[in-house]
């Protein structure tokens, strides 16, 4: 069951890389909408999705791999927001110093680094 949903937000984030950023913005920024784009955004996060679908689809070795990268992902999110918001501000926005993460955005930040940490642990544990 797992496997599937994480396959179709997969196929989600390839198949419709602006929602998914629009998504992302209402979630983690104080005015969603507001910044130009990188012209890489979009690539990145269809990209993204290709390997996230990919993986899901191949499942075994491929599939546990994503998942003990997410989990490895998880812990960044966890300890170190500020680390990602960096990162994601570079990589999805033309000025990165000008985006305003709204307040709550490192606590749940927090929240979603915990479930990918469980995510990667069961990975672990499987094998």
């Amino acid at each position: 069951m797992l496997r599937a949903i994480v396959g179709v937000l997969g196929v989600v984030a390839a198949l419709v890389p602006e929602k998914t950023i629009q998504l992302f913005e209402r979630f983690a920024l104080e005015e969603p909408g507001d910044r130009p784009l990188e012209p890489r955004a979009r690539t990145v996060i269809r990209a993204e999705g290709v390997l996230t679908m990919g993986a899901t689809l191949l499942g075994g070795a491929a599939y546990a791999r994503l998942l003990k990268l997410t989990g490895a992902f998880g812990a960044v999110l966890l300890l170190f927001p500020g680390v990602y918001q960096r990162f994601a501000a570079r990589l999805l926005y033309g000025d990165p110093e000008a985006v305003e993460w709204n307040e709550a955005f490192a606590d749940r930040a927090r929240l979603i680094g915990v479930s990918y940490l469980l995510l990667g642990a069961r990975a672990l544990q499987k094998g």
